[in-house]
């Protein structure tokens, strides 16, 4: 990921998609960890405040099991497009 692109935010435990974020900063690289050594700042575009109120992310066309065990994966611009309307209509 780089400056500008968008992500949206996962909650684990509740199998729920809860924002949309935007990159505003570049990558950081943090050699002395074996996991999770890269990172990078992100502001939030849309939020929804009540994690109960959140989508499932098989709403946005992801099923849970393809994000176990990842820190990340990539989106199709379907679901990516997907992902913003339902966080939207759970503002």
């Amino acid at each position: 990921m780089q400056e500008g692109d968008r992500a949206v935010l996962y909650a684990a435990v509740w199998q729920a998609v809860f924002a949309i974020a935007e990159v505003i900063g570049p990558p950081e690289h943090d050699e002395t960890r074996e996991r999770w050594s890269w990172r990078f700042s992100i502001r939030a575009v849309a939020v929804v405040e009540d994690l109960h109120a959140a989508p499932a992310v098989e709403e946005i066309g992801v099923f849970p099991q393809s994000i176990w065990r990842h820190s990340h994966i990539r989106l199709t611009r379907d679901q990516f497009e997907a992902a913003c309307n339902a966080v939207a209509r759970a503002q």
